[in-house]
């Protein structure tokens, strides 16, 4: 897990808004500083040397907790990738 930055409020639609140091991937899981999980990356945008970054949050994360919580380091995991399904090469006919 690598830092991601600090949390700053929750938007009208729900989604959690954080400032980071550096520019994470799509996709990330983010975890707050008692390693729970709290959601994906959803949006990155602003400035690239300081991002703001939209967080989906799970339906699992308690809400008033980040809501008084506000400033929380965050921190974010890489995506799984997913496996490539590499097709083997068919023989050719020989007539």
């Amino acid at each position: 897990m690598k830092f991601l930055g600090n949390s700053l409020h929750i938007a009208n639609s729900g989604k959690l808004i954080a400032r980071a140091s550096k520019t994470p991937n799509a996709g990330g899981i983010v975890f707050d500083s008692d390693k729970n999980k709290i959601g994906k990356v959803n949006y990155v945008f602003g400035p690239t040397k300081n991002p703001y970054i939209s967080i989906r949050l799970f339906k699992s994360a308690n809400t008033k907790r980040i809501q008084q919580k506000y400033g929380e380091k965050l921190f974010v995991s890489r995506p799984r990738q997913k496996k490539s399904k590499r097709r083997g090469r068919r023989p050719r006919n020989k007539n």
